[in-house]
């Protein structure tokens, strides 16, 4: 099988994926790119770039396996738990197995679209202000997503949407407290044991503690979870794979601010 991971810094999506690669203990090659170049839009050796064109993550990871584009963390992470054979990423039993998936897609639906809108403004808008006219007309052109393309120009044009802003931050805060009542029994990790849920609710609430630390003021457990997770060898190994001296203030633009509340 041919295959290759395409990441930018370890956080967010891209933190989901390379600490589920270590933890399946798979021997992918990973290849770091330049998401705030619009590197994602121009990768080598693909034949079926639908989930790239379609992606709804924003600017996240691509594992490319025999040609064909593959995107979503959370999916990523569960296809490598499986070709590994189970390495433990995920629940046995169907009914632990759904809750996980459940708490999954709260993280991406909610969570991550708030954590990408506030980190950027935070931490990348001025670079992405700062492309010159011709260039970012040429990286525009290259995101075939109407949505993807509105937050880069967004982001571009210095447009923030103080309704965006305050919603992102309430999610953020609701995220800590959602954290915090799962904790409350005394369990060490989301699900009870370690799973994809503790690496996704990780990758996107961690740099969250940098950008909005009042957040984890009332939720003591969810920040002592963190920092276990932060410990687990599959993450930091995933962290030592940063260019950067602060890959939890590497963000790029990402997944639609969800409209329905």
């Amino acid at each position: 099988m041919d295959a290759v991971l395409y990441h930018g810094e370890p956080n967010g999506a891209s933190l989901t994926v390379l600490a589920a690669l270590v933890e399946s203990g798979l021997d992918t090659p990973c290849q770091p790119i330049d998401l705030l170049g619009g590197a994602r839009h121009k990768l080598p050796g693909i034949a079926e770039p639908l989930a790239i064109d379609l992606g709804i993550e924003g600017e996240g990871p691509v594992l490319v396996v025999n040609g064909e584009a593959m995107t979503e963390s959370v999916f990523l992470a569960q296809y490598l738990d499986e070709l590994a054979g189970g390495c433990g990423l995920q629940p046995d039993d169907p009914y632990a197995h759904w809750e996980m998936l459940m708490w999954c897609r709260q993280i991406t639906e909610r969570l991550s679209p708030a954590a990408a809108l506030l980190g950027n403004l935070a931490n990348s808008q001025a670079s992405i202000a700062a492309i010159p006219a011709d260039d970012f007309a040429a990286l525009s052109a290259s995101v075939v997503s109407d949505d993807l393309r509105a937050r880069w120009q967004a982001l571009h044009d210095g447009a923030v949407d103080a309704a965006h802003v305050a919603d992102s931050e309430a999610k953020v805060d609701q995220a800590a407290a959602r954290c915090e009542d799962k904790l409350a029994d005394g369990r060490e990790f989301l699900m009870g044991d370690f799973s994809i849920a503790d690496l996704v609710t990780y990758s996107w609430l961690a740099g969250m503690e940098l950008i909005r630390p009042e957040s984890f003021v009332a939720a003591p457990l969810t920040a002592a979870w963190l920092a276990r997770v932060a410990a687990r060898p599959c993450v930091v190994a995933a962290l030592a794979l940063a260019n950067h001296a602060e890959p939890l203030r590497s963000w790029a633009p990402g997944p639609e601010i969800n409209r329905w509340g």
